[in-house]
């Protein structure tokens, strides 16, 4: 957005962009940021349920693997 707001500083009006231009690049601006911030979002949930997944593999796995005297312990 600064370096937008750069190009709109230039000394002659023929070196500025126009504000269809402007609009035009904050928009795709807007749009790569809001973009980006989304993959980070899906990132995230899919890291947590990668972690979440192999949370209950190994608590899965491990109630599987219990001998049998084990579950019918002394009371």
């Amino acid at each position: 957005m600064i370096q937008i707001a750069l190009l709109c500083t230039q000394a002659t009006s023929e070196e500025r962009p126009t504000m269809s231009e402007v609009v035009w690049m904050l928009y795709t601006q807007l749009a790569v940021e809001r973009w980006e911030e989304w993959q980070q979002v899906e990132v995230t949930k899919r890291q947590d349920y990668e972690t979440l997944q192999r949370s209950f593999k190994w608590a899965d796995d491990s109630i599987h693997n219990l001998e049998s005297a084990e579950l019918s312990s002394e009371r």
